[in-house]
This record gives C-alpha cells, sequence and structure tokens, in this order.
C-alpha cells in the first residue's frame, strides 16, 4: 500500500522545465554545444544548468567571463531554445493536473522568458496559467526566491501559504528560502530533499477545501 502525504495551501507555485514539461532533450543539446564551444565537460555543465537562467549558470560556469558577454549568449541561447521544440513533451499527469487548478490560485513561475515559457507550454499541449512570473519579472535567478515571492504576491498569498513544485536544486532551494514548502518532481528532486516527492504528477490529487485552502494529495 503507498502512504500519502496531505499538505494544505492556499496557492500553488509551479515551475516549468523538468516539472510541467520535459524539455531535457533540447536543453541537453544547446547545453551541450555551449559547453563544447567553450571547452567545458558537457557532463559538469548539465549539473549546474537545470533550474537557473543562462546566465546565471553561465557566471557559475566561467566566473571570469564579464557578465555583458553572459547575457548576450543567453539571449542568443534563449532564441535558439525557443525555435527547437524537438522533443518537448508534457510530464505524465501535467495536463490533468493544471485543469484540476483551473478556479484555484496557481501561478507559473520560470527562468524561462515569456517567448521560451509560452512556445513550450504550447509544444507540450498545457494551459498558461494566468498569473506567469518569467525572466522578465525578476532582477535575480533562482536560487534566489525573488520569483516565488513575487508569485505569491501576485496571488495575494502570504509565502508560507504557498506550494511550490519543483524538479532542481536551483528551484528547491529558491521555494526553501522563499519560506515555502516545496513538492519535488522527478529524479532530480529526490537529491535535495523537498518536503514531499512524486516520480511525476499523476502521483498528485487536488482538491479544493474549505475556506480557501488547498489540499494536496501526494502519493
Amino acid at each position: 500500500m503507498t502512504a500519502t502525504t496531505v499538505l494544505t495551501a492556499r496557492a500553488l507555485l509551479l515551475d516549468m522545465d523538468g516539472t510541467l514539461v520535459n524539455s531535457d532533450a533540447v536543453v541537453e543539446r544547446i547545453w551541450r554545444r555551449w559547453a563544447d564551444r567553450h571547452g567545458l565537460d558537457g557532463d559538469e555543465v548539465m549539473k549546474v544548468v537545470h533550474g537557473r537562467q543562462g546566465h546565471a549558470s553561465m557566471a557559475l560556469l566561467l566566473p571570469d567571463r564579464p557578465v555583458e558577454q553572459n547575457l548576450a549568449d543567453n539571449a542568443r541561447m534563449l532564441a535558439e531554445e525557443t525555435s527547437d521544440m524537438d522533443g518537448v513533451v508534457a510530464i505524465p499527469g501535467a495536463r490533468e493536473f493544471l485543469h484540476s487548478l483551473r478556479g484555484l490560485p496557481h501561478a507559473l513561475v520560470t527562468s524561462a522568458d515569456v517567448a521560451l515559457s509560452t512556445a513550450r507550454m504550447a509544444a507540450a499541449g498545457l494551459e498558461l496559467p494566468a498569473v506567469r512570473i518569467t525572466a522578465e519579472s525578476v532582477g535575480a535567478s533562482k536560487p534566489d526566491p525573488e520569483g516565488f515571492l513575487k508569485g505569491a504576491a501576485e496571488l495575494g498569498v502570504a509565502p508560507q501559504d504557498c506550494v511550490v513544485f519543483e524538479d532542481s536544486g536551483a528551484g528547491i532551494a529558491a521555494g526553501r528560502a522563499a519560506g515555502m514548502r516545496v513538492v519535488g518532481v522527478g529524479p532530480r528532486a529526490g537529491l535535495h530533499g523537498p518536503d514531499a516527492l512524486v516520480r511525476n504528477l499523476t502521483g498528485v490529487r487536488v482538491e479544493a477545501a474549505g475556506g480557501g485552502t488547498i489540499r494536496l494529495h501526494i502519493a
């Protein structure tokens, strides 16, 4: 018999890549090409890039490079990613999960920009939440908590009343730093000790409870 964790919240904040959308194939293609261009080990690069904005990953990987170069490189890579949807699919259960959130407070909080997040959600056949915090919305990338705190503020919900869904170490750290509980999605998340862990979103059932409360049943 599978044990079920029950969490209550007033709002849910959802990462995109690795949480709602499986974009690993394109992320691997583009970042491994970037690693080759800069003489870096592709496997080591892939340990860093998930969850962060591209320029923040570059700052960690090439610490002596000027910020302006990272920003310019990031802009080129975002355009490249936005034009490459080969292999982008929904995480199992994502479509049903988003459908179950209709009418309930929730927001997308992603390190992607507007163009990339719109394209990937469309490629995966997923509807975009009405409230979206993207790269343009923040001054600092995950693991900084700014994006999650802005999402909570947009929804008018206190941070401690939010539950974050995340797949990456940077994202889980950002949710924790925001004072929120975190549900980890997928194998990457399991390495970073989230409050609850699911293989994919088929393991989550959403229930609208009384008094504006959302009850999450996590198997």
